[in-house]
């Protein structure tokens, strides 16, 4: 998935700048080294960005490409978002035998590599047996068969982005499953204060996604980073409306405290945007969040 978005960034620049000549280095982060324990069990954000992250600040590379939602709510000192391309369906997908998620018999065995998708699984079928499965989407969707999982549940961007959208079942609405942070979203990562680059990224900027998820952001900021508590959030620009959902739920599924906020977004619209974020983040708290939010100590948030 990191070398097809790696690609695909690279051809939209190309197409804007044809006379540049842009070359790949591949990477092999942590993340992608450790693939028999869960995410939420080997370190916080950052296990897919860090030693891209290092060969930026060494000079190595001109821009690293991520999956947005693999990036910390603090950049690095002296990194910063170059850019924000126009995100995919930012939801979740279910892969199963035909049978959607309601359907599924009970008890059935599901597999997912997040806290986040676990904890509203279970909120709306408490029944459900879950448990992590990590790889690629292509290896996790033979562990369907493989290790005899009912079902998988997958980011729809990168199954959509591999032009595997036949396994797809159903997509999950945002009430069963809300996304993660920056979910379907790319991110292109460069140095501040490099201008030339700088410059050739603002052709791949879209504008409605990065004011989107700088709400997102800002409120993953807000909530504070390090707890090991499954946290979603997505906004949505509807012309100069900003409106946001997020929540924060008990890793077992036994609560899921939501909010719904909106945005008028006129004078600063990123200010706006990144305000939106910390209010909704407060909203939670308010509503009981922060109790949430004290039971956990150091791992991820996803």
């Amino acid at each position: 998935m990191a070398l097809w978005q790696t690609q695909w960034v690279i051809a939209c620049l190309r197409a804007s700048y044809p006379q540049c000549n842009f070359e790949i280095q591949t990477f092999q982060t942590y993340g992608d080294q450790v693939l028999n324990v869960a995410l939420s069990k080997i370190g916080d954000k950052g296990l897919f960005t860090k030693e891209l992250e290092q060969a930026l600040g060494a000079g190595e590379i001109d821009f690293a490409v991520h999956s947005l939602k693999d990036l910390p709510g603090d950049m690095p000192e002296g990194l910063c978002l170059g850019a924000v391309c126009r995100r995919e369906e930012p939801g979740d997908v279910l892969v199963s035998r035909g049978v959607s998620f309601r359907d599924l018999p009970q008890g059935a065995f599901v597999g997912t590599s997040s806290l986040r998708r676990s904890a509203q699984l279970l909120f709306a079928r408490p029944d459900l047996k879950i448990a992590p499965i990590r790889g690629n989407i292509e290896t996790r969707l033979r562990k369907l068969d493989s290790e005899g999982f009912d079902a998988v549940v997958l980011a729809a961007a990168g199954v959509i982005r591999l032009g595997l959208q036949s396994h797809i079942t159903e997509l999950l609405p945002p009430d069963i499953c809300l996304s993660a942070i920056g979910q379907g979203a790319v991110a292109v990562e460069c140095r501040e204060g490099d201008t030339s680059v700088l410059e050739v990224l603002a052709a791949i900027d879209d504008k409605p996604t990065r004011l989107a998820t700088t709400a997102e952001r800002a409120l993953m900021r807000e909530l504070g980073g390090g707890c090991q508590v499954p946290v979603a959030a997505l906004a949505q620009l509807d012309e100069d409306v900003l409106v946001m959902d997020a929540l924060v739920a008990r890793v077992d599924g036994s609560e899921v405290i939501r909010v719904r906020r909106e945005q008028g977004l006129k004078d600063d619209p990123a200010y706006e945007a990144q305000a939106l974020g910390i209010l909704v983040a407060q909203d939670l708290r308010e509503r009981g969040a922060e109790e949430i939010l004290r039971l956990c100590e150091g791992g991820a948030r996803e």
